[in-house]
């Protein structure tokens, strides 16, 4: 029989660096996404839709990823939502 290795959960956060708060690109600015200017993603695009729906205003179809990112943290301030 072979010993099952199971590994230590901080050797995760370790060596994947999108897991540890420093390195996070959660809090990058849009402005500086290296991808900002390529059209808003489909996951953006249903949920900004769904949150321009409930603060009552235009949905525009034609955004960037940044400029979505952006709108989407407007109307989650707006609706109260995803904070």
């Amino acid at each position: 029989m072979t010993a099952k290795h199971t590994a230590d959960p901080r050797d995760q956060a370790r060596e994947n660096p999108k897991t540890g708060d420093d390195t996070s690109n959660r809090d990058k600015n849009p402005d500086d996404w290296t991808t900002g200017d390529e059209p808003m993603t489909g996951a953006q695009a249903s949920y900004l839709k769904t949150l321009s729906e409930e603060a009552g205003e235009s949905f525009d179809d034609g955004l960037t990823k940044a400029e979505a990112s952006k709108r989407i943290d407007a109307l989650q301030d707006k609706t109260g939502r995803g904070k």
